[in-house]
C-alpha cells in the first residue's frame, strides 16, 4: 500500500516555475492537526509560526518572508505522502515533520525518490522529532536532516544517569507499538544489561499508538510487578493519559521519560504528587538560566498558553536561515551542502554540530526532574506551580554515537 502511494505521489506533475519566483519561503508543516496526535501537532505548528515571525522580524531569509503552511497528516504515513505532494505542487521545497518515526521514514523515502526523478526541483525534509535511529543509520538520506537527538542518544544519557542511582532495582518498560517504541525498549534492555546488570526488568509492555484512552489496566500491571521505576518513550496523549492513570491509581514510582513535558503531562505529575520523581531527557528545558532562552520562553508564553516544547525547532529554523545565507541561495541542494558539518550556537546555549556523515544534529542534552520550584526555577508548567529542575547536563561530544550511514550524495 505504502509503495503504491509513493509511486503515485511521485508521478504527479511538478510544480510550476511561477512558484519558484514567489517572494515567500514556504515551509510545509506535515504533522497531526486532528486525531490523537492533534495536541502535539497544534503546539508544534504554533511554535513554528512563532519562529517564522522571529525570522521575519529580522528580514526573513535572504530578504524573503517565511511562511509555515500546515498539512494535516493525522499521524498516518500514507496520508503524509499525499500531503507532501500537495505541498510540493503548491511550490513548497522545504518540509518539516516530527511526530511519528513511521511517518518520518515514509517522508524520507518519498523525498529521496522524488528528488532522484526530478533533478533541479529538489525538496528537503527537516526532521524535528522523529527519533528512530534508522533514519540516520541504514536508512539515512542526503535529503533528510534531523535536529532531535535520536532515541539511542537519549537512552544512552538516561541509562548513564540510572547507573548512578542505586535505588533503581526493578524497571518496567512501557512503550508505543511501532518502530520508535520498539527502539526504546530494545535499547533500554541492552544498555541496562551492560551498565546495571543487577537491575531486574519486571515488565515490558507495548500498546497501540495514540489509541488508548484509559491506561488504568496498564498501571495495574505496573503496580503488580513491584517496579520502582518506569522507562517510557511515550509522547502526545499516550504520556499524559499514562501519567493521569498513575495519578488516579496512586502509583508512586520514578519515571524516566522522553516527553513527560507534553500537554497534560505536568498536570498529571502534580496530581500524582510525584515531586521530582519524573525525569525527562531533552535538548533544552525552561529554568536553565540561559538569558536568550529565557527571553524566548517569556515571549512564547505571552502569546500562547504553553511553554517551549521544541527548542530543536528553534535550532532548525535558525540554522536553515544561516545555511541559506551561507549558500546565498534557497536552492535545496545548496542549502543541504551548507548545513553539512555546520556548527551553531544552540537555543539552550553551547555549540551544536550537524554531522556530515549522517545529518544527525548533536547538541548539549539535559536531564531534568519535575516538581516543587526554588527561586532558581522561575517557570512553572500548566499553572501547577511546579517546574523543571536541572539534574544533569551532557556535553555535545558526550552525545555522539557512531553511525552506520553510507550516504549517497547528488
Amino acid at each position: 500500500m505504502r509503495k503504491a502511494m509513493l509511486a503515485a505521489a511521485i508521478a504527479f506533475p511538478l510544480f510550476g516555475s511561477a512558484a519558484l519566483a514567489e517572494d515567500t519561503v514556504k515551509i510545509g508543516y506535515i504533522d497531526p492537526l486532528s486525531g490523537g496526535g492533534a495536541s502535539v501537532g497544534e503546539v508544534g505548528f504554533k511554535t513554528y509560526e512563532f519562529l517564522a515571525d522571529e525570522l521575519n522580524a529580522k528580514g526573513g531569509i535572504l530578504g524573503k518572508k517565511v511562511e509555515i503552511v500546515p498539512y494535516d497528516n493525522k499521524t498516518n504515513p500514507q496520508e503524509s505522502l499525499i500531503q507532501a505532494q500537495k505541498a510540493i505542487d503548491s511550490g513548497v521545497r522545504f518540509l518539516t515533520q516530527g511526530n511519528g518515526s513511521a511517518v518520518g521514514a515514509a517522508l524520507s523515502d518519498f523525498v529521496t525518490k522524488y528528488n532522484e526523478r526530478n533533478p533541479g526541483h529538489e525538496v528537503l525534509y527537516f526532521n524535528y522529532a522523529a527519533v528512530d535511529p534508522v533514519l540516520t543509520n541504514e536508512k539515512c538520506s542526503f535529503w533528510h536532516f534531523r535536529w532531535d537527538a535520536n532515541s539511542d542518544i537519549k537512552m544512552e544519557a538516561l541509562t548513564n544517569y540510572i547507573k548512578t542511582a542505586p535505588a533503581v532495582k526493578k524497571v518496567y518498560l512501557i512503550n508505543q507499538d511501532y518502530s520508535f517504541g520498539e527502539s526504546v525498549r530494545t535499547t533500554a534492555r541492552k544498555m541496562l544489561a551492560a551498565k546495571r546488570p543487577d537491575i531486574e526488568i519486571v515488565g515490558d509492555e507495548k500498546h497501540p499508538l495514540l489509541k488508548i484512552t484509559d491506561f488504568a489496566p496498564y498501571i495495574a500491571k505496573i503496580k503488580a510487578s513491584g517496579a520502582d521505576s518506569v522507562i517510557t518513550g511515550n509522547w502526545g496523549q499516550d504520556i499524559s493519559l499514562l501519567l493521569k492513570a498513575a495519578a488516579d491509581a496512586g502509583l508512586k514510582v520514578n519515571w524516566y521519560t522522553y516527553y513527560a513535558s507534553g500537554t497534560g503531562g505536568p498536570t498529571a505529575i502534580k496530581q500524582a504528587g510525584l515531586n521530582h520523581q519524573v525525569y525527562q531527557i531533552a535538548e533544552g528545558i525552561p529554568n536553565l538560566g540561559y538569558a536568550p532562552a529565557d527571553a524566548f520562553e517569556k515571549a512564547l508564553r505571552a502569546k500562547y498558553d504553553f511553554s517551549n516544547f521544541y527548542p530543536r525547532a528553534a535550532n532548525e529554523m535558525r540554522m536553515f536561515a544561516a545555511a541559506a545565507e551561507k549558500a546565498k541561495s534557497l536552492d535545496p541542494v545548496k542549502v543541504a551542502e551548507a548545513l553539512e558539518g555546520m556548527e551553531f550556537q544552540v537555543y539552550a546555549g553551547g555549540t551544536g554540530v550537524m554531522r556530515k556523515d549522517d545529518h544527525q544534529f548533536f547538541q548539549p542534552m539535559y536531564i531534568a526532574s519535575f516538581g516543587e520550584r526554588t527561586e532558581k526555577e522561575p517557570f512553572d508548567e500548566e499553572k501547577t506551580g511546579w517546574g523543571w529542575k536541572l539534574v544533569a547536563k551532557i556535553d555535545t561530544d558526550q552525545t555522539m554515537l557512531p553511525t552506520t550511514c553510507k550516504m549517497e550524495r547528488p
